[in-house]
């Protein structure tokens, strides 16, 4: 099957209608993604098909589980744009800020969303000194991630940027229970709680997302030092 194929498959699937253009922001994204990639370790996923399931459609799942129409969103350790630039494709409303550490992935989303025709704040920033930022915190409807770190470790790196009522999307692999325990105590001291697991198959590979609802302000001296956050997480 060809991305577009896949793409419309999945989300007629879910009751997900891409906008007219959104078609062909995706196979764009690919071929300058693909293009990147042959001198940038941006992803192993390799080829179309591949992209399309493992990238796109599992971006774009996140449709399935929050409204983000109109509404702030930052992506914190974008990467490649994943969860963040697909989801502004499919939903061109979306206010999106793509964070990451390192200034050759910000300069590749820059470059990507001129390529796209699309608006995002690409800022270079680890999330624990960005979160500190007076225009960064308490500020977001959404964070999301699909960073690998475990959900206590996310949750101090995003929390403090979602604002009180919204939430912490974090996607993960489904069978996370165990980490989802370990992370209630991290959740409860930074403002959160955990309001729902979805699951549901993607591609035929079985995914979760964590919703975790902002109950409050995150209190003062989080998030800590990334190295104090790895050593002695919440």
């Amino acid at each position: 099957m060809k991305l577009r194929e896949i793409l419309l498959s999945g989300t007629a699937e879910w009751g997900i209608a891409l906008p007219p253009r959104a078609l062909e922001g995706f196979e764009a994204y690919y071929a300058y993604l693909s293009e990147i990639n042959q001198v940038m370790d941006l992803t192993s996923v390799e080829g179309e098909e591949e992209t399309a399931r493992r990238h796109f459609l599992d971006s774009l799942s996140l449709l399935r589980v929050a409204d983000f129409r109109d509404k702030r969103i930052i992506d914190v350790g974008s990467g490649a744009g994943f969860p963040g630039l697909p989801l502004l494709l499919a939903e061109p409303s979306i206010s999106l800020t793509l964070l990451d550490a390192q200034q050759k992935r910000v300069d590749f989303l820059a470059a990507l969303c001129e390529r796209l025709g699309v608006s995002a704040n690409c800022v270079h920033a680890r999330a624990e000194e960005a979160a500190l930022e007076a225009s960064e915190r308490d500020g977001y409807d959404f964070a999301v991630s699909r960073a690998v770190a475990r959900l206590n470790v996310l949750a101090e790196l995003c929390l403090p940027f979602v604002k009180p009522g919204g939430a912490f999307l974090a996607m993960k692999a489904r069978d996370c229970e165990e980490e989802l325990a370990e992370a209630e105590n991290a959740l409860r001291r930074l403002g959160g709680r955990l309001e729902a697991l979805e699951c549901f198959p993607v591609a035929e590979v079985p995914r979760a997302v964590a919703v975790v609802r902002k109950t409050g302000l995150t209190p003062k001296g989080y998030p800590r030092r990334y190295a104090k956050i790895k050593k002695n997480p919440l």
